[in-house]
């Protein structure tokens, strides 16, 4: 009987031993499977993402207000640069809010490296060697993908990247498409106005901290019927001018950044307050044109933005 016993107990060994050579061989074995790869070139960088990250990190409100347009907000499991933001449109609201903050300011390099993230989105200046830098993300198993974009093309490709890497390939196309669509009839119904020269009032001090014909913003205002007075600097994305050089340029109206501090109305009086601004007839007329920043960083929001630029810019057409 102990002989039968024995010779039944080896079978039985056997038998689970070759169906765990079956199972790895077949890769049924969850250490021995590869996660899918993509290579992406981003902004230079060579990036190779695995496929469906399950935690992610979005680092600006623009990149996670992205993330909700495109469903994966349920992938997100921290956010930052929130005082950077007034909220996020109505549509977007409650899947944004249920995302945890990660940081209320700038994320800190603890906060990212201790997230325990496997992929992080972020506007560019989140990830850099001031802070936590790819490199050292990656060294904590995290996939970094950089937003950077300073043309619509280049966002529209970041989205359809985004959708490969989760794999929501339809769902992109569609959003692009979308945003195409916006953009194209607002132009059609501006066409053959002579653009409205803008100036962007982000801050002021000794002088106007603004944008310049390299960034993303000064596209949107094209594109939405505008003209950037400060196109021609292209050395750096953002620029202090004097105020003697806004006077000189003449703008027709002023687009005023709204985030946390100082308030769009504090602006308004600064502006007011300072005798040669004052003297412009924009400012004299109030031709003041308020817009929440996140609204012209590169992500979800570029159709948007065109939309309530250009009623803001010809008002009489678009209203």
């Amino acid at each position: 009987m102990k002989k039968i016993i024995s010779i039944v107990l080896a079978s039985l060994m056997l038998i689970a031993l070759f169906a765990g050579c079956a199972d790895t061989h077949n890769g049924n074995s969850e250490n021995d499977i590869a996660q899918e790869t993509v290579v992406f070139d981003n902004y230079g960088r060579e990036a190779v993402i695995k496929k469906n990250p399950q935690k992610v990190l979005t680092l600006g409100p623009n990149c996670t207000e992205l993330f909700a347009a495109l469903g994966l907000s349920d992938k997100v499991i921290g956010r930052s640069l929130i005082n950077h933001s007034r909220g996020p449109l109505p549509e977007y609201a409650d899947a944004v809010n249920a995302i945890p903050q990660l940081n209320y300011a700038e994320a800190t390099r603890e906060a990212i490296l201790t997230s325990g993230a496997d992929f992080v989105y972020a506007i560019d200046w989140e990830i850099s060697d001031a802070g936590c830098n790819i490199d050292e993300a990656k060294g904590y198993g995290m996939d970094v993908y950089v937003n950077s974009a300073t043309t619509p093309e280049e966002q529209y490709k970041e989205i359809l990247d985004i959708g490969k890497i989760f794999g929501i390939e339809e769902r992109a196309e569609a959003f692009v498409a979308d945003q195409k669509a916006r953009i194209s009839a607002v132009q059609e119904r501006l066409r053959g106005k002579e653009p409205v020269k803008v100036l962007v009032y982000d801050s002021g001090n000794d002088g106007v901290f603004t944008c310049s014909g390299t960034n993303f913003e000064s596209l949107l205002i094209s594109l939405a019927g505008g003209k950037n007075i400060f196109d021609d600097l292209t050395e750096k994305h953002w620029v202090t001018v004097s105020y003697e050089e806004v006077i000189k340029r003449e703008p027709d109206v002023i687009v005023i950044h709204d985030y946390d501090s100082p308030s769009v109305e504090e602006k308004i009086a600064e502006i007011k307050a300072d005798s040669s601004l004052a003297s412009l007839d924009c400012v004299k007329n109030e031709r003041f044109v308020p817009i929440t920043l996140e609204s012209v960083l590169p992500g979800n929001r570029m159709a948007y933005a065109v939309e309530e630029l250009a009623e803001a810019f010809y008002p009489e057409t678009l209203r």
